[in-house]
């Protein structure tokens, strides 16, 4: 039987999340299926480098030693774990606390979609943009930051006409200030953002019937993300504007769910699916559903490179167009930072 040698654990700062993962590599001598499944639930609070292995067969967690235990998935132990770790403060960090939603269309990265839409022919939707972190009170793992973060976003968002020379039709323009959390699966973030929207001049010139909006808005954001398994994360978000123009009204909500590697993957990469809903009270709260597959790479610094198809349906993500339906149906290439 799997059995705990009389040595006390070597860290005093061991949490109770550290103890219930003892209590799972105990288990396993009499019900490894049931311990394996109760170790890859928990939020651990163990350091990888806590878990010591000799052919597969765990013999010490954080200092804790181990007899007559059978060989149980290391790796997986470790993919879980999080950076028990002391929190200092740090300026530029590497890594984000509360990621961008992977199907959201108008989060700040670098990405491209090429899609088909039966009212408007082939365009192309590219993103511009980037977010960071400026100071961190919390840990720091790259790959699994917990702690404080305030953040810096911005991006550009135009729309160009593959049937039309590649015109730009239109342009949405995104800059935010985000205050993030993590502590184990949840995260949060509250911040404001401004939003607004411009009509492509070649766009004006082929369509003269066509009126540019001023649309545009200031809000303020609040949302939280949980992630049950570490390559899962489900999230909701709801935005305020105190300031509107052009059509725009205060309230949006986001929400949605995510699978993508949390582990750097090497080149052999990893599969990926996303899906995304998006309302806002200009359109009596409709708004539109976006779903994204492919294949995805994680880095050692926690960056995130995917490939896939892209679908849409319902009204338009770009603000412009904000009232038009539309279903795109294509490819694209995404980086999140």
């Amino acid at each position: 039987m799997c059995r705990q040698r009389p040595f006390p654990l070597q860290s005093p700062a061991a949490s109770w999340m550290a103890r219930l993962l003892s209590l799972a590599v105990l288990l396993v001598g009499a019900r490894p299926a049931l311990a394996q499944e109760l170790v890859q639930a928990l939020p651990l609070s163990v350091a990888p480098d806590a878990i010591e292995t000799i052919d597969g067969q765990v013999v010490s967690v954080d200092g804790g030693e181990y007899d007559n235990c059978p060989p149980i998935d290391a790796e997986g132990l470790s993919a879980m774990a999080v950076a028990d770790r002391p929190w200092t403060w740090q300026v530029l960090p590497d890594g984000i606390l509360y990621p961008s939603y992977l199907a959201g269309t108008q989060e700040p990265r670098l990405g491209s979609q090429w899609f088909y839409d039966k009212n408007k022919g082939w365009l192309w939707d590219i993103a511009l943009g980037a977010r960071a972190g400026l100071v961190r009170y919390g840990t720091t793992d790259p790959l699994w930051p917990e702690g404080w973060q305030f953040d810096i976003e911005g991006a550009a968002f135009p729309r160009l006409s593959l049937e039309e020379h590649c015109d730009m039709a239109s342009a949405d323009f995104r800059a935010g200030a985000p205050l993030t959390y993590r502590r184990g699966i949840w995260e949060t973030k509250f911040g404001y953002y401004h939003l607004s929207s411009h009509l492509g001049d070649e766009y004006m010139l082929r369509h003269k019937d066509r009126v540019r909006i001023n649309y545009s808005r200031d809000a303020l954001v609040f949302g939280m993300a949980m992630c049950p398994g570490r390559d899962w994360r489900l999230y909701g978000e709801v935005a305020w504007a105190f300031y509107n123009a052009g059509g725009s009204q205060p309230w949006e909500f986001q929400f949605g769910a995510s699978y993508a590697p949390a582990n750097p993957t090497g080149f052999r990469g990893a599969p990926f699916m996303a899906v995304n809903g998006h309302l806002h009270q200009e359109v009596n709260f409709g708004g539109n559903l976006t779903v994204q597959a492919g294949w995805a790479w994680r880095g050692d610094t926690g960056r995130l490179f995917r490939m896939g198809l892209h679908y849409l349906n319902g009204k338009s993500d770009q603000a412009q167009f904000y009232r038009e339906f539309e279903q795109q149906i294509g490819a694209g290439l995404w980086y999140d930072f």
